[in-house]
């Protein structure tokens, strides 16, 4: 079995977590094999999006309990293991971020802990009706405080502080209204619509959306007038390509743009 399926068409990678007998858990080895994705889409010219989603009955269910108590045998060597798992896992939520392709989470059953982290590291999401989103470790006595690095980036802060701490879920409706996902779909429509958001994404100027990206979360980062400076000479820049020339000739002419 694939941990982690990979389809291309249309210049849409699709990876899929092939994982469901333990909810996609975030292991050791479907880290590495995420890493390994996000390694090469970063230097994939051909793909134009990603879509991420879960094989089975959930989207992902967080990281694997079973490895990471298995971890404890040792004090010391516990220590580090998890320390290298952190990085690890913040190495791939945020590779998702820097890819240079919009990733888009195609979520369904369940995204709790890491899983919900991965989908706010993700750029957009697509959930089925009926998906529920949680940071619930606290339940167990363990606080998800990298999940909420990324999760309180994505919804206001004080929805993402009663999540940590109450360990309560977000229906689809819920994760729809507090932004963390972009639309909320009927279960039979999830696939399609992602699709579609997909397609509708991969049909522009490949370069103008991986510069627009980038400059997304650089200026978020930034106070207004350093933004507003640094976006400027990104919009330049993006003005002087041939392609830009010709988008927006092909606009005022009427006709669909001829790019190369």
């Amino acid at each position: 079995m694939t941990l982690l399926e990979r389809h291309d068409a249309g210049g849409i990678a699709h990876l899929r977590l092939n994982s469901p007998g333990n909810l996609n858990a975030l292991s050791d080895e479907m880290l590495a094999a995420l890493q390994e994705q996000i390694d090469a889409l970063n230097a994939d010219r051909e793909t134009r999006v990603v879509i991420l989603s879960g094989a089975g009955k959930a989207f992902c269910a967080g990281h694997d309990l079973k490895q990471m108590q298995a971890a404890r045998d040792h004090e010391d060597q516990g220590r580090a293991y998890y320390a290298d798992l952190f990085t690890r896992c913040a190495s791939v939520m945020t590779g998702l971020t820097r890819l240079p392709q919009p990733v888009i989470a195609q979520v369904h059953g369940i995204a709790t802990a890491a899983g919900c982290q991965m989908v706010a590291s993700c750029d957009m999401a697509v959930a089925a009706e009926g998906t529920r989103f949680g940071v619930n470790g606290v339940n167990i006595g363990l606080f998800c405080s990298t999940p909420m690095v990324a999760l309180s980036r994505n919804i206001p802060r004080k929805k993402a502080f009663e999540m940590l701490t109450t360990g309560q879920f977000l229906s689809s409706e819920e994760a729809l209204a507090h932004g963390l996902i972009n639309h909320a779909v009927a279960p039979e429509d999830l696939e399609t619509r992602t699709r579609a958001l997909a397609e509708t994404v991969a049909a522009k100027l490949g370069a103008a959306v991986k510069i627009g990206k980038s400059a997304f979360y650089e200026q978020m980062t930034m106070g207004l007038d350093e933004a507003y400076a640094y976006a400027g000479n990104v919009m330049v820049e993006n003005m002087l390509w041939r392609d830009t020339d010709e988008g927006i000739t092909a606009f005022l002419e009427k006709r669909a743009p001829d790019w190369a």
